[in-house]
């Protein structure tokens, strides 16, 4: 049996992923657990063979009764004189003694069978449900399908077998292994849900990608165990029946090793085998072969396929068999803070020293950096504390809010916080409490104004305590509410009540979210404020993402001195990673890639993105930010359709999120990567909604977030002169007013381009060279000023002058690795190189074939194409490859830099 190579059909947003090989196939076998779309994928195979289906469905009760599966073969043929025939067999034979075993019956159905496939009608044989097909009828059908080679048949079963042999279906079986969806078909799937992000990202992870599973934790109304704090919560029904039919197709033994593995933070192959012995192997190959888990091969590691499993593995326990379980577990760790962890699992909830010795764990786990097991540990410590002991219990369940905020364990903080807030506190316990959830809870802060309300209560009359929730206000003023004027103000009181307690920590956060919203409204005391806040000493409690430093850092990007904020951010790195915080980690990790990036040291910009976006899916951070990064990172640096991806995602995530900030940016990365695409009419749509978000949240520095180049340069590629000179002129001025010199290099790239729009070459050319010259600095973007003098210098006839240009870029690009531009330049060095002229090069093309490409270089699509010039798609599709093949051209931007547009 051969074995399928997955890939995906991409016509199937939600499922059945089908291989493309598969398609036209005679016999496919499709395996995959219980839920995950076989019944789907096989009548979708079928309806694509254009023959009539017949379908067999045997149950778990035919399994045990021999010819069950010919008799319903027979059954579904009733116009044929060999199925009348078969059916009057079977019921002859039914009852005697030997059937089906004895030689001269058996041979009879063999041949019966035969008969009957070859005398049916054209059709497509699917079996579903196969590995409920009794044996005796598998095994005729074998036979019978050897002497039928040309018959299509699908057979859908539960247990991996790749690479079998002895398959009834047939040697030339190919088989598939159905691929679980992706996270974003499973955000497809649940669309009808209007789940958060969050949520479904939860539910991907939950369910393994298993459709049917997904759908059954999304009914429920309480979907997740982390909806109100719980560590643990067994599933609900359907989603418990779903998983519980996934178990039952490994034996009891397989389900005892799984249970252990199921109450381990991190199992693997060699904990497993320590307490199961040498059968430790085979049994976890049967759960591999069942899709139930997957074991690493490099590290060895065990993961259930859906954390599901292990959820149900652990809840359907009862108290006191857990505990045994955990001891056995206890005794067989190697890891000393894992060990522990099992004891305290393994002793009375109200024992006080397992308190103690989880405490002690977490600190331990905490210096290691293994963050997450520390938040479990914290909680832990907290919660078997006694509530006699309250003050124990408070500082115990607001070290556990803290490390469960650091690690963006939004369910464990709000447990801890429970805690305190339940019993009888002092209000700066409380207010702790509260900022500690503020802060864990990010953008899934539901009910923040009650949240707030209630914090400022418990505040009243204590200036400092008032202060700190003031910032958070802020901040959440900024973000989610769109206004900095206001976020500013909130941040300014903050700043005032802290000072008059002398709350220099406070305070320094205070300047430092005071300055940050200066910066953005184009306040004039913006770096004053941050000097302020700089010269304070700074405290070690204030997150590394909100300290002055960073701030300082992030001003040094805007201002293009990227080395300078690279040497300011990577002390901070360290001490964010050494504290454990995942969002700071994440936040210094992406100003990073930002820097080096600036700096044109794209490798290590991609490890920093790609670090960031990892830190981020592994916990419940929003991946609104880190997305944003990943889409700049590898638009420039590697890949232009997964940055697409990263982008959108970011898109659909800050939306979802209503984070106004982080919407901005990740669609002035989805409008960049659409310019630089050759998609400008897409580009313009998504550049027009930065502008008015920008507007709507009065973000006058221009340096902040740099969409006005990049929608003058959209105006420009579609026509729209006189727009693009309008945004050019304000946005020059405010830079000019701002004193934000470093934003005036692109603007002149996109006025140049105007330019030469506008038929002016020489004075395009000079305003490139000069700002080529000004960017010698920041090599990417030196290189696409490059590129785009030699676009302009082919356009007014210099092509000597081009060449060099082009050559310069090219160099530029691939020194510093950005493979997407220095593609791009590759290509414009060799049609430059190629064809003799410029003009010679058009005059290789039909009227109709330059009318086309004009088109489409001016952003229209291939229908609007088709529209304009009275002909079908198919024909614009076959001029436009013509005009490619003709021009040596591979995509829409680099047609858009050799042809002039068509005006609108």
């Amino acid at each position: 049996m051969r074995d399928s190579a997955l890939r995906v059909n991409a016509s199937h947003e939600t499922g059945p992923l089908l291989p493309e090989d598969v398609q036209g196939t005679r016999r496919v076998v499709l395996f995959g657990p219980p839920g995950s779309g076989k019944t789907t994928a096989a009548g979708v195979l079928g309806r694509q063979s254009g023959l009539p289906v017949l379908r067999l469905a045997p149950g778990p009760q035919d399994a045990r009764v021999a010819c069950a599966g010919l008799l319903e073969l027979a059954l579904a043929l009733p116009a044929s004189p060999a199925a009348r025939e078969l059916t009057a067999t079977l019921d002859e034979a039914a009852g005697r003694s030997g059937f089906p075993d004895d030689a001269g019956r058996a041979l009879r159905l063999r041949r019966l069978t035969a008969a009957l496939l070859r005398e049916a009608p054209p059709m497509t044989l699917v079996v579903d449900n196969a590995q409920w097909l009794d044996p005796a009828s598998a095994a005729v059908l074998g036979w019978a399908l050897r002497l039928t080679p040309d018959l299509p048949v699908i057979a859908a079963e539960r247990i991996w077998r790749p690479g079998a042999a002895g398959h009834w279906c047939g040697e030339d079986t190919c088989a598939v292994r159905i691929p679980p969806l992706a996270a974003p078909q499973v955000a497809t799937l649940l669309s009808p849900y209007r789940l958060s992000p969050r949520e479904v990202t939860r539910i991907h992870t939950h369910s393994g990608g298993n459709p049917a599973l997904a759908l059954a934790l999304a009914d429920a109304s309480r979907p997740l165990s982390d909806r109100d704090g719980e560590s643990e919560s067994a599933l609900p029904p359907t989603a418990r029946r779903l998983v519980g039919e996934w178990l039952d197709e490994v034996p009891a033994q397989v389900q005892e090793l799984l249970t252990f593995a199921a109450l381990d933070d991190r199992p693997d192959v060699e904990l497993l085998g320590r307490l199961a012995g040498p059968a430790a192997e085979a049994l976890l190959a049967q759960a591999e072969a069942a899709g139930v888990l997957e074991i690493g091969r490099a590290d060895r590691s065990v993961q259930f396929t859906a954390s599901a499993i292990g959820t149900e593995l652990a809840t359907r326990l009862p108290g006191h068999a857990r505990r045994l379980l955990h001891a056995r577990l206890a005794e067989a760790s190697n890891d000393s803070v894992r060990r522990d962890r099992h004891t305290v699992l393994a002793a009375d909830g109200a024992d006080p020293r397992a308190a103690r010795r989880a405490a002690r764990a977490a600190v331990r786990a905490r210096q290691r950096g293994d963050h997450a097991l520390a938040a479990e540990l914290s909680l832990l410590a907290a919660q078997r504390t006694s509530h006699d002991d309250s003050e124990l219990l408070t500082e115990r369940a607001l070290t556990a809010v803290r490390d469960a905020a650091h690690y963006g364990d939004l369910p464990r903080s709000r447990a801890a916080a429970r805690l305190v807030l339940g019993h009888d506190t002092t209000p700066d316990q409380r207010v702790d409490a509260l900022v500690a959830l503020i802060d864990a809870s990010g953008q899934h802060l539901h009910g923040a104004d009650e949240l707030f309300a209630d914090a400022l209560h418990t505040a009243a009359g204590r200036p400092g305590l008032t202060a700190q929730i003031l910032i958070r206000q802020s901040i959440w003023a900024n973000v989610n509410e769109g206004d900095p004027h206001r976020a500013c103000a909130l941040a300014g009181r903050a700043t005032a009540l802290a000072e008059t307690v002398g709350d220099t920590t406070t305070t320094v956060m205070a300047l430092t979210m005071q300055a940050r919203l200066q910066r953005v409204l184009g306040h004039p005391d913006a770096e004053t404020t941050l000097s302020r806040a700089l010269f304070l000493p700074r405290a070690a409690s204030i997150p590394v993402n909100g300290t002055p430093q960073h701030l300082a850092a992030r001003h040094a990007l805007f201002d293009d001195h990227p080395e300078e904020a690279r040497t300011m951010l990577l002390p901070l790195l360290v001490e964010a990673e050494r504290t454990g915080d995942a969002e700071a980690t994440v936040d210094i990790l992406r100003s990073l890639a930002e820097a080096e990036l600036r700096a044109g040291r794209c490798a290590r910009a991609l490890h920093h993105a790609d670090r960031a976006q990892a830190l981020t899916d592994g916990t419940a951070l929003s991946p609104a930010p880190a997305c944003y990064t990943s889409s700049l990172v590898e638009g420039t640096a590697r890949r232009t359709d997964l940055a697409l991806v990263h982008a959108r995602r970011g898109v659909d995530t800050a939306r979802q999120e209503d984070n106004k900030v982080f919407l901005s940016r990740n669609l002035f990365a989805l409008g960049r990567l659409l310019l630089a695409t050759g998609r400008p009419k897409e580009a313009l749509e998504v550049l027009e909604e930065v502008r008015t978000l920008e507007e709507l949240q009065q973000v006058r520095d221009p340096s902040v977030l740099r969409w006005h180049p990049e929608l003058a340069e959209t105006f420009v590629a579609l026509g729209r002169l006189d727009q693009a000179q309008s945004l050019l002129d304000d946005t020059r001025r405010t830079a000019t007013e701002l004193g934000r010199d470093a934003v005036l290099p692109p603007l002149e790239r996109a006025q140049a381009l105007l330019d030469a729009a506008r038929g002016d070459y020489d004075t395009a050319a000079r305003r490139l060279t000069d700002a080529a010259d000004r960017l010698r600095h920041l090599p990417l973007e030196r290189g696409r000023t490059l590129l785009a003098l030699s676009h302009t210098e082919r356009r007014g006839r210099r092509r000597a002058s081009a060449r060099t240009a082009a050559q310069s870029a090219a160099d530029l690009f691939t020194a510093h690795q950005a493979h997407p531009w220095a593609e791009t330049a590759a290509h414009t060095l060799g049609r430059l190189e190629s064809a003799p002229t410029d003009h010679n090069a058009h005059l290789r093309l039909t009227s109709a074939e330059q009318r086309c490409a004009e088109l489409a270089a001016g952003g229209a699509s291939n229908r609007d194409i088709a529209t304009t010039l009275t002909v079908s798609v198919k024909t614009v599709e076959a001029t436009l490859t013509r005009v490619y093949r003709k021009l040596g051209l591979h995509s829409r931007f680099q047609l858009a830099h050799t042809i002039t547009p068509a005006r609108d």
